[in-house]
């Protein structure tokens, strides 16, 4: 599943070894700050890059630490 563009709700939940139920809370919050962008969403899914950026990102790390 890793070629694929979106991440389903299992793999949100067992990536970050969380329950189903809180992965697809997850998604919803992320889908409507993806909405505010202007980009179109899918429900029970997720863009994997922007996955990986809200939880894998380290661009503000320099920042918090300060």
């Amino acid at each position: 599943m890793a070629g694929t563009m979106f991440m389903r709700v299992n793999e949100v939940a067992e990536e970050l070894g969380v329950s189903i139920p809180y992965a697809y809370k997850l998604i919803r919050a992320m889908n409507e700050e993806l909405k505010k962008t202007g980009c179109i969403t899918i429900a029970g899914r997720i863009d994997r890059k922007f996955f990986h950026e809200q939880f894998y990102s380290t661009k503000d790390h320099h920042e918090r630490s300060r």
